[in-house]
């Protein structure tokens, strides 16, 4: 089976990249632009795995998508990526390292931007599905 993700980002031109190069990988891709296309998105396509940036609309967004995905009755199904360049930016560190930082962040992996398209497909088969694998079925 093929996994199936979901990338949510406002930057068209990064989606649009990552998108080739996932679907070149063997990967079925689809994509929103903003939180409320990728909670439509993330109900119909029902992904493996999604990717989503922090900033979206606002500087939280990305948090509060994640929550929403998160209490979606597929969401326990769904590993979730943050990949940002929000510490870039603003010099804030984030981490899911600890269970606290996982409990308010609601995402699996956290990856900084900037990602190459090689590198993110390299991540999601080394990483988030190979663990998905070894992850029993909710």
């Amino acid at each position: 089976m093929t996994a199936k993700i979901l990338l949510i980002d406002d930057d068209v031109d990064l989606v649009e990249m990552n998108r080739l190069s996932l679907e070149a990988a063997g990967f079925t891709v689809a994509t929103a632009y903003d939180s409320a296309g990728g909670v439509e998105a993330f109900a119909s396509f029902l992904p493996d795995v999604v990717i989503v940036d922090l900033v979206i609309e606002h500087a939280d967004s990305g948090f509060i998508l994640c929550r929403k995905l998160d209490q979606h009755p597929h969401g326990s199904k769904t590993k979730i990526v943050m990949l940002t360049s929000a510490a870039h930016e603003t010099g804030f560190r984030f981490s899911i390292e600890t269970s606290e930082e996982r409990k308010w962040i609601k995402a699996d992996f956290y990856l900084e931007k900037p990602v190459s398209p090689v590198d993110l497909v390299q991540f999601l088969k080394a990483k988030v599905l190979k663990q998905q694998d070894a992850v029993p079925a909710h």
